[in-house]
């Protein structure tokens, strides 16, 4: 019998979506102010104040650095869990908070709570299904992750045109702030998410601890439990031999000066470096910024709400697909073919808007760089976060790595309205496209292929690469 037939799959796959319903409530959050942005901008009476709009996009994302930068300390002490079940509570309390309050201060200060939700379970949803799952399925299971992303932000699209009703292309501002859109509608669209995550929530009790951090934490029999359930008795066995092969000073804390040694430095660099670069590929703007894209693309709001699902499917569709070839393409070629595809769409859609051209053939452009990224960076980037960092560090490093992801989206969502200003258009999408060629050489010659490997087998790679 082969040793992926002895494997618990559906005990595995359980467990993993459960934790990648983080990812769910994740993608919701995250683009579901895209959508509310036409009618609570006017509520708040910020619609022709660029540094307020910035601002009201952008603030979840301290959350999120906040959020992401305490994953590590927390999973640490904690394990993978309970700290799920604190971000599970962030979203319930965010998601009630966002759409109650008449004040913009009050409205920013729920938005940042439910950024540190995203920050802890944008870390540790992919570590911890990367931690529970066999090395023949890890690439496709952490791949959920990203797949539970992709439908929450379906998900948040597709609610939000179901509650916007029409806005006609004729209607004045004043119009929008008093229409049901303006005062009740954008409050709907944050409350819809209470449902995911109390769900969330519910189901984090019924999910096992992860066995690495058990057994790190010197509780091997609960750990062996574990591993049993997954694989059974000589897999559990055999993987908890590996496990303590790499966690030969496990009962010692990890300390800054440790983090900082050459081996651990150099791959903690090399996971921050990948953050900015599949955050500054230009993607976040097409998710946040999807609606000014498209108005200036010559579509009204309701037709732009109607295109944002268009691209979420399209973002579902190649994400399905991604996790089915993730383990066989293996996560550093499609990285680079992500990276020249991504380049060559963006110089496109900048000519697009550079001559004037407008309507349907740029949303095609738009929709195809959707497309890619969806099929290579996204799903690659979190099956990196996850795989790459020794056993003993991985909380730590994985949290600076999401940290120093969620600074990068912090600071193109902030600046967005200033580049654009400045470059046009045009100009912002050329610039995206430069990065993406810095992606491809970057990943060209610093990462190597990790599929089909143990997170232990690759741990003994670095060791080899950097001692």
């Amino acid at each position: 019998m082969s040793k992926s037939n002895q494997l618990n799959f559906k005990y595995i796959l359980t467990i993993s979506m459960i934790s990648a319903l983080g990812g769910l409530l994740f993608g919701y959050d995250w683009v579901v102010i895209g959508g509310a942005k036409p009618f609570y901008e006017r509520f708040f009476d910020i619609a022709d104040i660029p540094s307020l709009q910035g601002w009201a996009m952008s603030s979840a994302l301290i959350g999120c650095i906040i959020g992401a930068t305490s994953a590590g300390k927390i999973t640490e002490r904690l394990g993978r869990k309970r700290p799920l079940g604190i971000a599970a509570f962030l979203f319930i309390i965010s998601a009630a908070g966002t759409g109650w309050f008449n004040d913009f201060n009050l409205f920013i200060g729920f938005r940042i709570l439910g950024g540190l939700g995203i920050g802890l379970a944008s870390t540790i949803s992919p570590m911890y299904i990367a931690e529970v799952s066999p090395s023949v399925y890890r690439g496709r299971l952490v791949s959920l992750n990203q797949l539970a992303i992709v439908v929450g932000i379906l998900a948040a699209q597709i609610l939000n045109y179901i509650i916007a009703e029409p806005v006609p292309v004729s209607m004045t501002d004043v119009e929008i702030v008093n229409s049901w859109n303006g005062q009740t509608g954008w409050r709907w669209m944050f409350w819809v998410e209470l449902i995911p995550a109390s769900l969330f929530f519910l189901l984090i009790f019924i999910i096992p601890e992860s066995p690495r951090w058990l057994t790190k934490n010197n509780q091997k029999n609960r750990s062996l439990k574990v591993l049993g359930d997954i694989g059974g008795k000589k897999y559990a066995l055999k993987i908890q031999e590996e496990i303590q092969e790499t966690l030969s000073e496990s009962n010692k804390s990890i300390s800054i000066k440790e983090l900082l040694q050459r081996k651990n430095k150099r791959l903690i660099i090399i996971g921050i470096c990948l953050a900015f670069l599949v955050q500054w590929c230009g993607i976040t703007i097409v998710f946040n910024y999807a609606e000014e894209v498209f108005t200036s693309a010559g579509y009204g709001v309701s037709d732009s709400l109607f295109n944002i699902i268009l691209t979420g499917v399209v973002n579902l569709v190649f994400t399905i697909i991604a996790i089915q070839i993730i383990d066989k393409w293996g996560r550093r070629n499609l990285w680079l073919l992500g990276s020249i595809g991504l380049c060559i769409t963006f110089l496109f859609i900048g000519g697009f808007y550079f001559f004037g051209f407008k309507g349907f053939s740029l949303v095609v452009l738009i929709v195809t760089a959707i497309a890619i990224f969806a099929l290579t960076l996204a799903p690659v980037f979190w099956v990196l976060v996850s795989e790459i960092f020794p056993n003993r560090i991985r909380g730590a490093a994985a949290s600076i790595t999401v940290t120093s992801m969620w600074i990068a989206s912090f600071l193109i969502t902030y600046s967005f309205p200033v580049l654009n200003n400045a470059l046009g258009a045009h100009g912002i999408f050329w610039l995206y496209g430069g990065i993406c060629v810095l992606c491809f050489f970057y990943v060209r010659f610093k990462i190597p292929e990790t599929k089909g490997k143990s997170l232990e087998e690759i741990e003994f790679y670095w060791e080899s690469k950097y001692n």
